[in-house]
This record gives structure tokens, C-alpha cells and sequence, in this order.
């Protein structure tokens, strides 16, 4: 039966095989968090395969390049970013009146885009295509290539990579801290397409054709063991003097930025921030830093010194107040002209409410930040959906951790931009903590927020870093430098963690020479398929 399901994959044409690998694809998100369907890769991936299979070799090069190959990866593609990423809609309906005509925008448009990475990729394998197991290596790296290409090419989104699917577990995570997720998305491809080796080539021998597998299942089984170890060698650790207390206000997305909220949103944040959440809770009063989530205050921080005088008659002496806002950057004539325009910022605020650090976000996230091309966009009525402002501008690349008086340097992450892998540089190294401040409600009731949780906990094992995430709708948590969560709040409700720190772990592989070694792995398994591919030719000869 599924002989002749693989040889009707390879036959299908026109249509019928486009709508197959787009299915295929769609099959293929079900396995990324917060799902995590690991079958699902072991049926997708096959399938491609065998599209591909289909795939006459005998063609020009500009069919060899843009052709069926192309064709079927990008189909393929098309599914997979269309399933894994259809909660990103749910942002067009906060204002409808003003966004809803572009869903179709959100929830095709931006899945098709992101396919073309997919269609390069199996162009390019098909390049080197042959009818044995080496196929499947070739197609693994430039799909990895792809995906590489994808998370850092004009400005990168490098959402969903195959290689989270390893999040499904703390110990199937662990190996992030050597390979690192895009290291972890080429295994996770090349053991999802190891099926493909079973059929059709029922002439082989049973060892030929269930040992990809059954290499792949032991893999895995092993990266387990790996992982396991690495969390008994390496147990949480507390900081003695870091006590955070983490304010998660939950409030509607819709709700935030109507003028007439500001003060009871504001007065929200100043209750909970010193609610004793039982009768042996001390409060406020036993942390020494106090965390609210991105652009939680709803003004301006420039306009309102007020608000800094209220943050000055809450904070007990010596606690720290760490907070996500919008603000614009003054000099002492007024308004940086230099800089004009809104910035996504973290501020930090001494016992007596006077800012004692800034870090402005530097990732913007395009359409929802700022407009790519915003001259020829704007024009067809393409604008921000950040809503509060219209001119969100980005802040200079961080050259030194964010570090607040009395605070251990830290790696400073708003929203998405945890979710770049390996761009931290010596800050990572540097760092002994990250903290990511996030506002998911735009996504609220939807998969998104899992996902970009999972995205953050990753970046924690590469690192070695324990992570504070600290979200105004959730998932607020703290993470241990191996990927543990420790503490974490509830989602979609108004809460308030209080925990320790955990200390950061010895430098890892990866936090050391970040993509080099998944550099590496591709140079070593194209040059061996390519090698493979002559020696067959010639012993065919």
C-alpha cells in the first residue's frame, strides 16, 4: 500500500502534485510547538521527497531552477508557513475598521514570501538529485541553507524553523547548546525525510531500506540520553541577590492605548507591583528588582514626570524598577532632532524614580513596527499596526550589556527579538542573564504566544543563560540556563511571580562559535553528497 502510495507521488503531475505538497506541508506545522506532532515530520517529509522523485532531470536550467522542483518546494512551503503562522490574523481584528482588509495580506500573502526560501532549497537539491540515499542529505542541507538564508535576509524571520520541533522535550533540547536551532532544524529534516528510503525501493535489501530510519530513531534516542546528563551535571542554581518580581497585568490590546485607560492602567501596574499575593508574602519590599512587560506604560514616559514620581513612592530603597516603554530621546534643547521619532525601549528606574539606563530596540518588527519602503507602501494604504505611533524608529546596535546600578549585566530582548539565533555577539558572552519583555496580546487566544515561548527557551540552552520572559498577556516564566522553566505565571490572567534567579551556566559550544559548527555540518555533508554522486556515476559507467 504505501509502495504504491510512493509511486503515485512520484507519477502525480500538474496541479493534483502542487495541492499534494501543499497539503504535505500543512501536515508538516503540526509539528511545531505548541503542538509538537513529531509524526507528522515523518509523513510530510516523505512525501517531498517523492514529489521530488518525480521530478524529471533532463531540463534546462532555467527549469532546473525555476521549474517543478521550485514549484514543489514552494508548495510545499506555501502549507507549512500557512498553518504554522495562521495566528498572526488574529492582530488585523484588534482594529478592524482600520486593518481587516489586509488579512488576506497576513494570512497568504506573507506564507507565499516566505515559501520562495523553501523552492530555492529544493531547486538547488535537485541539482544534485539521484535515486539513493544521499538524496535525502542533499535535500536536508539546502533546505537548511534556505531556512538559514530565510532568518537573515532583509532583516530575517526566522519563525518556526523545523529544528524547534527538539523543543518538545528539556532533554531533546539540550544539544541546542552545541549545533544551535538551525544546526537542530537540519536533523530534524534529515531525520524526518529518512522514510523516503523505505519505499519504493522494494528491489533493495531490509537494511538498506530501514536503516535511515532506524539511525534516525536512535539518534534521537540518543540526543535524549545527551540531554538527560547534561540536566543531572548541571542543576538550577539560585542567585542569593536577585529576587525579581515579575508583574504580568494581562491587559486587552485593544484597551491599551485609549486615552482614558491611561490612568487606570497605570494605577493597575502601581497595585499589583506591591500586592502581597499571600500572608507569608512580603512584597515588594524582598525583591530587589521589580519587571513589567513591553510598552506597558500607556503615554509617552517623556510627558509624564508624574509617573516618575509615583514609581519613585513605590519602589522600596534599593529595589529597581525595569520596564518596557515608548519614549522619544531628548537632549537638553528638547527633542532629539538627530533621532526623531518614537523608540520600543527598556528603561530602568532607581528607588527614586530617576531613569538610570536605557536600551532601544534595534529589531523592529516590519508591519507591525515600521513599513518596509514606506514611501511606495504607503501608497496603497499600507501602514504600521502599532497604532500608538507612526514613526517607531530603531535604536543603534548594542555594543555592551544593559546594566542598571546594582544589576548583573544582562542581554536585553524586546518582543521577536529573542527569536534571532547567534546575533548577540560578545553582549551573549558578557551577559549573565537575558531578559525578554514581550507584548503578545496582540495574539491572544491564539497558538503565537506558545510559540514565540518556545522560540525564547531556545535561545536560553544555546546561550547558557537563564532567560526572564516577562509578558503583559503571558507566558511570563523564568528559565534555567538548560531550558527548565522554574517559575511561571498562568496565561491571560492579571498575576505576579516572585523567584530568584538562577545562575548562568560555563560558556557553551554554540555561545562560543555560534553557526561555525552548522557551517560546518553543510560544507561536510554537500561536499559528500557530491563526491557520492561521481563515484556512482562512475561505477555506472
Amino acid at each position: 500500500m504505501l509502495e504504491n502510495f510512493a509511486q503515485w507521488c512520484m507519477l502525480v503531475h500538474g496541479w493534483r502534485r502542487l495541492i499534494l505538497s501543499f497539503a504535505a506541508g500543512a501536515l508538516a506545522a503540526l509539528s511545531m510547538p505548541p503542538l509538537f506532532i513529531f509524526p507528522a515530520l515523518f509523513i510530510a517529509f516523505p512525501i517531498l521527497v517523492w514529489l521530488l522523485d518525480g521530478v524529471e532531470t533532463d531540463l534546462s536550467w532555467r527549469q532546473k531552477l525555476f521549474g517543478p522542483a521550485f514549484r514543489i518546494g514552494w508548495a510545499f512551503g506555501f502549507g507549512y508557513f500557512t498553518f504554522s503562522l495562521h495566528w498572526m490574523s488574529g492582530a488585523f481584528f484588534i482594529e478592524p475598521d482600520l486593518f481587516l482588509w489586509a488579512l488576506p495580506l497576513g494570512l497568504l500573502g506573507l506564507p507565499a514570501v516566505l515559501a520562495i526560501f523553501w523552492g530555492i532549497g529544493a531547486a538547488l537539491a535537485h541539482l544534485m538529485w539521484s535515486d539513493y540515499g544521499q538524496r535525502i542529505f542533499a535535500l536536508a542541507a539546502c533546505l537548511s541553507i534556505a531556512e538559514f538564508l530565510r532568518g537573515h535576509l532583509f532583516t530575517g524571520f526566522p519563525w518556526n524553523l523545523p529544528g524547534y520541533v527538539f523543543a518538545i522535550t528539556d532533554q531533546t533540547l539540550q544539544l541546542a547548546s552545541i549545533l544551535g536551532i538551525y544546526g537542530l532544524s537540519f536533523l530534524a529534516l534529515l531525520f524526518a525525510m529518512s522514510p523516503a528510503s523505505i519505499w519504493p525501493h522494494m528491489e533493495q535489501s531490509a537494511k538498506k531500506r530501514f536503516g535511515p530510519l532506524f539511525a534516525s530513531i536512535v539518534l534521537v534516542a540518543g540526543f535524549a540520553a545527551f540531554g538527560q546528563m547534561q540536566l543531572n551535571a548541571n542543576p538550577t542554581i539560585f542567585r542569593d541577590d536577585v529576587r525579581l518580581r515579575l508583574v504580568q497585568p494581562n491587559i486587552p490590546q485593544v484597551e491599551k492605548w485609549k486615552p482614558e485607560n491611561a490612568v487606570p492602567i497605570f494605577e493597575k501596574l502601581l497595585a499589583m507591583s506591591k500586592e502581597q499575593s499571600s500572608p507569608s508574602d512580603p512584597g515588594l519590599i524582598a525583591a530587589t528588582h521589580l519587571i513589567w512587560p513591553e510598552s506597558v506604560f500607556p503615554f509617552l514616559i517623556n510627558d509624564h514626570p508624574d509617573a516618575l514620581a509615583r514609581i519613585a513612592r513605590l519602589l522600596p530603597n534599593g529595589t529597581t524598577l525595569i520596564a518596557g516603554a515608548a519614549r522619544q530621546d531628548f537632549t537638553l534643547s528638547g527633542v532629539d532632532q538627530n533621532r526623531d521619532g518614537i523608540f520600543n525601549s527598556i528603561i530602568s528606574f532607581n528607588d527614586q524614580g530617576e531613569i538610570n539606563a536605557t536600551y532601544d530596540k534595534y529589531r523592529l518588527v516590519p508591519f507591525g513596527e515600521y513599513v518596509p519602503f514606506k514611501p511606495l507602501l504607503s501608497l496603497l494604504g499600507i501602514r504600521e499596526l502599532v497604532t500608538a505611533s507612526d514613526s517607531f524608529v530603531h535604536g543603534d546596535t548594542p555594543r555592551k550589556p544593559f546594566q542598571p546600578l546594582g544589576t548583573p549585566p544582562l542581554l536585553p530582548l524586546i518582543c521577536y527579538e529573542v527569536i534571532f539565533s547567534g546575533g548577540f555577539g560578545q553582549i551573549a558572552q558578557q551577559a549573565e542573564w537575558m531578559l525578554n519583555l514581550t507584548n503578545d496580546a496582540w495574539f491572544q487566544g491564539t497558538i503565537g504566544p506558545a510559540q514565540h515561548f518556545e522560540h525564547a527557551r531556545m535561545r536560553a540552552v544555546e546561550q547558557g543563560l537563564p532567560l526572564v520572559r516577562v509578558a503583559n498577556t503571558g507566558l511570563t516564566a523564568i528559565i534555567d540556563p538548560n531550558g527548565r522553566i522554574t517559575a511561571a505565571l498562568a496565561p491571560d490572567q492579571a498575576l505576579i511571580l516572585t523567584a530568584n534567579l538562577p545562575q548562568r551556566l560555563e560558556k557553551t559550544i554554540f555561545a562560543q562559535y555560534r553557526h561555525n559548527v552548522f557551517y560546518l555540518i553543510i560544507f561536510a555533508t554537500l561536499i559528500s553528497v557530491l563526491l557520492r554522486n561521481r563515484w556512482r556515476r562512475r561505477w555506472e559507467d
